[in-house]
């Protein structure tokens, strides 16, 4: 009987290393084909753009940097060229981008072709997150967040979609959230922006996969990032401040690896976070009544703050 277990632990355990080893042969194929690629990334300024930046210059891709902030738009470019390298590779390109201007971002698209001459791969990363509650926001915070998170983003997909189309190849990428799957106390317009880019990027999905065009949307959880600094209030103010579950989260540089990896294996979906988060979604589709008990308890705890 022993043995028999052993057999089965051994040939269990060969199964998985051949697995593993057959799936990181796959992965190295998929970076290979990434050379030369031409990556656009809005937000690439600092944190996850800028950690997304890192990982596909050093693919051999032709990165394009876009962001409001030029000066830090200029640091970046030079953190990756300062990068070292036994091979070539290509300058990135900077192009200023202001993603709450969304009638001009079909000229963004443009000046980006003018220089690149196409678009592989759009990676929509740029945001702004909230703090606050529903009665306290003002509508102009919660237009805002939705113009630069969801409009924004929708408006430089329809700028480059016809060109992808034409070329019947591409791949657009959402950076979405966790809180795009399940809503929290305190974040009801970031939340609400980032479940409607669920939808869109579903809808998209169908729409262009007989053109050759691949949609992944990415949900990661809490990253150390700006983004909670960088929060808009309730009155439209900077918030400012570190949440302890940001400065407690994945890396960005863990989280850049994981997204290029989901992106060159094609996924259409994949949620970056730990089991909590986990849990959380899989209670607010299989036990609502739970989740909303959760959610309420939590709210109250925000009130008492």
């Amino acid at each position: 009987m022993e043995k028999s277990y052993m057999i089965y632990g051994v040939g269990f355990l060969l199964s998985y290393i051949f697995f593993k080893f057959r799936k990181g042969l796959v992965l190295g194929k998929n970076k290979k084909s990434l050379r030369n690629k031409v990556v656009v990334i809005t937000g690439a300024s600092s944190g996850l753009g800028e950690g997304l930046a890192h990982e596909f210059y050093k693919e051999g891709c032709l990165v394009v940097l876009c962001a409001r902030r030029r000066q830090e738009l200029d640091r970046v470019r030079n953190d990756l060229l300062s990068l070292p390298s036994s091979e070539q590779r290509h300058p990135p390109v900077i192009v200023p981008m202001d993603l709450n201007d969304t009638e001009d971002l079909p000229n963004v698209v443009k000046k980006i072709l003018s220089i690149t001459e196409r678009i592989d791969i759009l990676i929509n990363n740029g945001g702004i997150s909230h703090r606050g509650s529903v009665i306290d926001t003002k509508l102009d915070v919660d237009i805002r967040i939705m113009t630069v998170n969801y409009f924004g983003s929708v408006a430089l997909t329809k700028a480059v979609l016809p060109y992808m189309v034409k070329e019947k190849s591409g791949k657009i990428v959402f950076i979405s959230s966790v809180q795009g799957l399940i809503s929290i106390p305190g974040r009801s317009s970031y939340a609400a922006s980032k479940h409607a880019l669920q939808a869109f990027a579903d809808s998209l999905r169908a729409e262009v996969s007989h053109h050759n065009i691949g949609v992944t949307i990415i949900s990661p959880g809490y990253v150390q990032t700006q983004l909670s600094m960088n929060a808009l209030t309730a009155t439209g103010q900077t918030y400012g401040k570190m949440d302890a579950t940001t400065e407690n989260g994945y890396t960005c540089e863990y989280a850049s690896k994981e997204m290029l990896k989901a992106i060159v294996e094609n996924k259409n979906e994949v949620v970056l976070a730990p089991p909590t988060a986990r849990i959380g979604i899989f209670l607010r589709h299989f036990i609502p009544s739970l989740y909303f008990l959760a959610m309420v308890k939590r709210a109250k705890k925000l009130m008492v703050k």
